[in-house]
């Protein structure tokens, strides 16, 4: 009932329903694109590396967040936001040029483009909705936030798949167009009241620095994202694993899609959770707990048997998310305004690359030692990030939470 109660106040907020409304249409489109373009690219070349291009010209821009983020400090968040979502629809028109292998320069630019405009826009829509939504319901919303990223994913790389087949690349890249407009009017929509930035304060690599002092001077949040780091880590190794694991159990390949549903369909309960869990524990032990679960989980992956196949699915779909929440929760909730998207951009940074390094280091590893070894190593890994969450004394926090952000250490 209190869940229920809690997700009902977030969609009755004018700003946190529309954001979500957001959210889930322009989160549609990206997930059709992100599978189709691979197929894409397979299906011109015949090339599985070439294919593989596609992921990593969506992630580069990731590893300048800390850069990214400072756009989202310069200017009001909602313009941006609307700007953003307009530029990338005429953007991806562009992509119904592409017709041989000689345009795909064209598709990985655009690619790369995408992504960076997408660590510009979740760094301004963090902020916009940290400064609109009761500090209150932020844990609500970012879990149904992600509750509906994860609804997504499951439905629209069927749709983009389907499209495909249909219509080619073109068509997926006309509905990806069209969501981002459709998430412009969404945003055009909102009524919101932004003070200006301050320019004369933000300008140069200090203010690009400054997220990360920020970051670095909090004793709450420094341990967090670190611990998110680690986690994602983790769990990028895990997932290179996956077809080896499913291979173990005796399945096709096409098995571990069953599983990946089984993880989705956790993800979207602890998004519907994490508000009432996040006000009884707070973020570093709500953090700490999912790890922990997260830790057994990616253990019993190593057991050849169905039934903790799909439990352990379930519970790497409840672990995973409830960190990643507790993480940006808590970024919104103990940073100024004037700083939320450059401190967003680089919190994510740090939290989500090394999830490319670890899907790297996975792929390379399993012939070597084999999934059983690695499953094992990382839930001791993961056990130990737990442990070492839940071990940070309270105290300190409270003192942070009571320093201004001109108060923080330099890095």
């Amino acid at each position: 009932m209190t869940t229920r109660w809690t997700a009902v106040r977030v969609l009755r907020d004018r700003t946190a329903g529309r954001c979500l409304t957001a959210v889930m249409v322009s989160g549609f489109g990206t997930s059709a694109l992100w599978l189709a373009s691979g197929v894409w690219v397979k299906d011109l070349t015949g090339s599985d590396g070439l294919a593989a291009l596609c992921l990593l010209a969506m992630w580069a821009p990731a590893l300048a967040g800390p850069v990214l983020g400072t756009l989202a400090d310069r200017c009001r968040r909602r313009p941006l936001l609307i700007v953003l979502s307009l530029s990338m629809a005429a953007l991806l028109l562009t992509l119904c040029a592409v017709d041989g292998p000689e345009d795909l320069w064209l598709l990985y630019a655009v690619l790369f483009v995408y992504g960076a405009a997408g660590t510009v826009h979740d760094a301004a829509e963090s902020a916009l909705v940290a400064g609109a939504v009761d500090g209150s319901l932020l844990g609500d919303f970012n879990g149904l936030r992600m509750t509906a990223g994860e609804g997504m994913k499951l439905l629209a790389p069927l749709a983009g798949a389907g499209l495909f087949t249909a219509y080619g690349g073109s068509g997926v890249a006309l509905l990806d167009a069209a969501t981002f407009l459709a998430a412009a009017l969404v945003y055009m929509s909102l009524r919101v009241r932004e003070e200006r930035p301050d320019r004369a304060r933000e300008g140069g690599r200090g203010a690009t620095a400054e997220g990360a002092r920020h970051l670095w001077g909090d004793t709450v949040l420094r341990p967090l994202v670190l611990a998110g780091g680690v986690t994602m880590l983790c769990a990028g190794v895990s997932g290179a694993l996956t077809y080896a694991v499913v291979e173990d159990l005796g399945h096709s390949p096409a098995y571990a899609g069953v599983l990946y549903a089984v993880q989705g369909a956790g993800s979207v309960t602890v998004g519907l959770l994490s508000g009432p869990g996040l006000r009884r524990l707070g973020a570093r032990r709500f953090a700490a707990y999912g790890i922990g679960l997260l830790a057994v989980a990616v253990a019993l992956r190593a057991v050849p048997y169905d039934p903790v196949a799909w439990a352990s699915a379930a519970a790497i779909g409840v672990g995973l998310p409830a960190a990643l929440i507790a993480v940006l929760t808590e970024v919104q909730r103990r940073t100024p305004g004037a700083l939320l998207g450059r401190v967003t951009a680089t919190a994510n940074t740090l939290v989500y690359t090394p999830n490319v390094i670890g899907l790297a280091v996975g792929a390379a590893m399993v012939e070597l030692l084999g999934p059983r070894a690695q499953l094992s190593g990382l839930g001791v890994v993961l056990g130990v990030t737990a442990a070492v969450l839940l071990a940070q004394r309270p105290a300190s926090a409270d003192r942070t939470a009571a320093r201004s952000a001109s108060d923080a250490s330099p890095a």
